[in-house]
């Protein structure tokens, strides 16, 4: 069915971005950070880090919820992700004032979460 497609699509592709938000948060944001003291340094890493892993969650919600025969599952899934990565592809926009790829990747998940719906 095309829209089970569009969610899986769209939890690879929120995986894929959150690795990339991941590892790109870790070589360009921290590798030139200065932080102090070193224990909030390692706070705001942990929190850039816990959107990661967050994401990576919902990308594998979004694989699975095919699989799952529940339409309130599905419902409450993609409402929530499409809040979540939304807000995230706003903020994204609005603190980088639309210079980073990131809000675009994250607009095109929260639209194919929506078809998928």
């Amino acid at each position: 069915m095309m829209r089970d497609l569009l969610l899986q699509s769209a939890g690879l592709a929120t995986i894929a971005v959150a690795l990339i938000h991941g590892v790109l948060g870790e070589t360009k944001v921290f590798a030139h950070a200065r932080i102090e003291p070193e224990r909030l340094r390692t706070l705001i890493r942990l929190v850039w880090q816990t959107s990661t892993v967050a994401w990576i969650g919902g990308g594998v919600l979004l694989l699975a919820t095919p699989w799952m025969a529940s339409e309130p599952a599905r419902h409450w899934i993609v409402i929530t992700l499409a809040c979540v990565l939304g807000f995230a592809a706003f903020a994204n926009a609005w603190a980088t004032r639309g210079r980073h790829f990131g809000w675009m990747a994250l607009s095109a998940v929260v639209a194919m979460t929506v078809a998928g719906y």
